[in-house]
């Protein structure tokens, strides 16, 4: 197995008033591998049901790219429908954690999201981001399509922005656009104003009642339970398509 894909980490820490902060990386601009995908599904799963915690930050290493999305390395190593599947469930089973934990999620977006990194900032329920947090659905230039992540996006930008966001591909949207469709809650000048607002914001959701906060989580995601199974069918659409050989001599460039 490559370098590519067995580096990266997600990590977990629990401060003493309740706030877990999950943190992944990858070197190549904080992309996802199939193993950082577990990881971080995990990480949220057992946040979620940890008594400790009461309330979740989300948020990448560096100061630059928030996330580049799936691991193009790691795509070209598909050989079959069944590994295409595997590893864009990957992304399902993240969004579906997000979904199901009973604990709000605050998203910290630093830098560009791309792809998969759209998504992963649409499943969190309030988002942070600065100024430089541009986003961009590049699936469909490489011939695949934002099938997994793109209930998430639809979900919180509306399907006119979605729609945008899919097919002009090759564009990114700034933070601000991203706020004015409410992908983003609220948009800060830099990082330091970045980590001051999510502390800020974490310090006060984890002073609610427990119970409250957990009702309201499924009044925000109501309508949502089948996507259980709508992400794995999606998951299956990219699979087969990044087997494709218009993928492939993209990926190979």
């Amino acid at each position: 197995m490559s370098d590519t894909l067995t580096a990266g980490h997600v990590l977990a820490e629990t401060d003493a008033a309740g706030i877990t902060t999950i943190t992944f990386f990858h070197p190549s601009h904080n992309s996802l591998p199939s193993r950082v995908l577990n990881e971080l599904a995990q990480a949220i799963t057992h946040a979620g049901q940890d008594e400790a915690t009461k309330v979740i930050v989300l948020k990448s290493e560096g100061d630059r790219t928030f996330c580049a999305g799936a691991s193009f390395d790691e795509l070209l190593t598909i050989e079959t429908k069944e590994q295409g599947l595997e590893f864009f469930s990957g992304f399902a089973r993240v969004i579906n954690a997000c979904r199901t934990a009973p604990k709000i999620i605050i998203g910290r977006v630093q830098g560009k999201a791309v792809g998969g990194g759209v998504g992963v900032a649409a499943a969190t329920d309030y988002c942070f981001a600065t100024q430089h947090a541009a986003v961009k659905l590049s699936e469909l230039a490489v011939g695949i399509g934002p099938f997994v992540v793109g209930p998430a996006v639809e979900r919180k930008v509306g399907s006119a922005a979605f729609q945008q966001l899919a097919l002009d591909a090759g564009e990114f949207r700034s933070a601000a656009w991203a706020k004015e469709k409410g992908l983003y809650a609220e948009v800060v000048a830099d990082v330091a104003t970045l980590d001051i607002a999510v502390a800020t914001f974490a310090v006060k959701m984890a002073a609610y009642a427990p119970d409250a906060v957990r009702a309201m989580k499924q009044v925000f995601w109501q309508g949502t339970d089948h996507w259980e199974t709508l992400l794995t069918e999606r998951a299956g659409i990219s699979g087969t398509l990044v087997l494709s050989d218009f993928t492939r001599r993209v990926l190979r460039k």
